[in-house]
């Protein structure tokens, strides 16, 4: 726990250097519209880092109760519900929102019918859902009344029969799963959920740094709940797989291991329920044994590492923790596992966002570094010109005039040719946002759908689905080659600006879609795990299936709709520096102008005039080395708190 709180000191005091360093770059007025997004998006970097881990198991496993032993036990009694039985109903994420009161937000499982995904509740706001806002459910919390609060926790639980073609409309029932066929009452109805997801908002100390933890319902909802398969378990940078240390490892445990979790980093299993193999009529060191046995056969069958399996007890652990008794906390193990989950994850979170911000740091250091020069060297001309004029006579000076006066109008000539330019880009920028743009990727979705809806068997509705990431895959590679052109041509215009008129500029601001790439990539590998040609055989997946394709559609939504925020934003920005040069240029001929005409006209001394500039370089000089140490603070910081 102390990790983490260290973490979020750490990213708080990271911010507000960041935030300093920015308000000195505005201040020395060195800083251009490609520098202020860069600053926003690692601020934005920070402010919205989020650390999520994924409880995942059987029901009756005990995942609940781990959950209020590891982060609620400081309350004092169990928060979250946990009992005999299946407890946890539908997916349910704790995390803390500033902007919103403490409160359960609960999606109606009729919600399921629809073609949105959960995300699509979570992200469309009132206005833009035309009402879909309001199909949440939302409970306050009574954060002064631990009782009332766990009461209002068990919406979690509940459920309600409906009638089996309900069910089955919902994907929450096959009549030719035999497992499922005698969940069917005599009736005709079967029992269901209650809710589709849960959301609650708790201002808990972790949470309030960024901490989200999901609980997720029983092995068969992983299968039937698209959300969890196609995104929250996949994105979750932990996911403890919670075991029954008596009954190891099942059939159905591994089942889900392989094709939803998988070793890899961040992913742990948890032996829980030691306690029931703490057989009184055999030695201490006996039941230790059958323990480790347990833990090396769960090893062994998930294909981890021994180390990455924990037997705890966590109801001995909450007992402990809450009735101060350190000798059984210490025997429920909970301790190394609590060790495990901070000092692995945190470490390796930190040095991810390190390094990302230390990419953001030194291209801001960069465009500060580039616009600083450009100055000083306007001022080192100017103040050689003046210099210069020393001891000159007047016709001199007059010369001087008219060679400032025409070097304006060239550069005035040449600002005349980029309207030409500016109106080939704004034809590139429409050309891209023709395979990049919202409405393309929402045609893409409609179409596949029609064609799914069309297909009489389960297997005919595979190919829509393959050939619609083939089709995004293809929009994107198209907008990347309109990416590439638009970049080339600027870089062009950079080169014959610098050449022309000696303005200082590097290369224009690059953009690549390769991550967007290998996102599709995932999530179409997520569902070829999760609909492979055996588990299509049977017609009865359809409806399973079109569940499906509403959250894959959902994620390429989300992913299309975060590259054209990239796009949107280099777009806005490519052009910055060159404007930025050109004004200053501009601004310098007009300066040079204005001093030798007064000098010409002996309206102004020169030796005060190169006084004046002398103290302008002095200046500069002094804001350049000044941000050059904040940005070397901001990375030893950055560098101590990442090792």
């Amino acid at each position: 726990m102390q990790d983490f709180q260290q973490y979020g000191a750490w990213r708080a005091d990271v911010a507000q250097q960041l935030e300093g360093y920015g308000a000195a770059l505005r201040e020395a007025a060195l800083i251009d519209g490609a520098g202020e997004q860069q600053l926003e998006r690692a601020l934005a970097r920070l402010r919205d880092d989020r650390l999520s881990v994924a409880f995942v198991a059987e029901f009756s496993r005990g995942k609940t109760e781990l959950i209020n032993a590891i982060f609620f036990a400081d309350y004092g009694q169990r928060i979250l519900p946990s009992s005999a039985g299946r407890t946890t109903m539908c997916p349910t994420e704790l995390l803390y929102d500033p902007a919103l009161p403490p409160c359960i937000r609960l999606l109606p499982i009729e919600t399921r019918r629809s073609h949105l995904s959960t995300s699509d509740y979570k992200e469309k706001s009132e206005e833009e859902s035309g009402g879909n806002a309001s199909a949440w459910t939302v409970l306050p919390l009574d954060l002064d009344t631990p009782e009332r609060m766990t009461e209002t926790f068990r919406q979690v639980s509940q459920t309600r029969r409906v009638p089996s073609s309900e069910a089955q409309a919902y994907g929450l029932w096959d009549p030719e799963d035999q497992d499922l066929a005698s969940s069917l009452g005599p009736d005709g109805t079967v029992e269901i959920p209650q809710w589709r997801h849960a959301i609650i908002n708790l201002p808990h100390p972790l949470l309030k740094q960024g901490l989200v933890i999901l609980d997720t319902p029983g092995l068969n909802a992983i299968g039937t709940e698209p959300e969890l398969t196609l995104k929250l378990i996949p994105n979750a940078h932990a996911v403890l797989f919670v075991l029954a240390a008596e009954s190891g490892v099942t059939k159905s445990d591994i089942e889900v291991w392989r094709t939803h979790i998988g070793a890899g980093p961040g992913r742990l299993a948890v032996l829980n329920k030691i306690d029931a193999m703490w057989d009184e009529l055999r030695s201490p060191q006996e039941n230790e044994a059958e323990i480790a046995r347990q833990q090396q056969d769960a090893a062994q069958l998930l294909g981890l590492d021994a180390k990455r399996v924990y037997p705890v007890s966590a109801q001995k652990a909450l007992v402990g923790k809450i009735n101060g008794d350190m000798a059984l906390f210490e025997r429920s193990r909970l301790g190394l596992l609590e060790a495990a989950l901070f000092h692995d994850l945190i470490p390796a979170r930190r040095a991810i966002i390190a390094r990302q911000l230390r990419d953001d740091l030194a291209q801001l250091a960069a465009g500060q570094q580039a616009m600083g020069a450009a100055r000083m060297r306007d001022l080192v001309e100017q103040l050689q010109e003046l210099k210069s004029l020393r001891g000159k006579n007047q016709g001199v000076i007059a010369h001087m005039v008219r060679r400032v006066e025409m070097e304006k109008k060239e550069f005035d000539a040449s600002l005349f040719k980029l309207q030409g330019t500016r109106a080939v880009f704004a034809r590139l920028s429409t050309e891209l946002y023709s395979t990049l743009g919202m409405d393309a990727v929402q045609e893409q979705t409609d179409a596949v759908r029609a064609a799914m809806q069309a297909a009489r068997f389960a297997t005919g509705m595979r190919a829509p689905v393959r050939s619609y990431f083939e089709a995004m895959r293809s929009n994107l590679e198209a907008s990347a080659g309109k990416v590439l052109e638009i970049g080339a041509m600027m870089d062009s215009m950079y080169r014959k600006f610098s050449a022309e008129h000696g303005l200082s500029l590097s290369s224009p601001m690059s953009l690549s879609l390769d991550r967007y790439r290998r996102e599709i990539d995932e999530v179409e590998e997520l569902f070829l795990k999760q609909f492979g040609t055996a588990t299509l055989l049977m017609t009865s997946r359809a409806t399973l299936l079109e569940r499906f394709f509403d959250s894959i559609a959902s994620r390429l939504r989300h992913i299309f709709r975060a590259a054209n925020t990239d796009a949107e934003a280099w777009l806005k920005v490519i052009m910055a520096p060159l404007e930025m040069a050109i004004r200053q240029h501009r601004d310098q001929l007009r300066h040079r102008q204005a001093s030798i005409q007064r000098i010409h006209d002996a309206t102004d001394s020169l030796e005060q005039k190169i006084a004046a500039f002398e103290s302008t370089r002095g200046a500069l000089d002094d804001t350049r080395t000044q941000l050059a140490g904040m940005a070397q603070q901001l990375a030893a910081v950055l560098e101590k708190q990442a090792t």
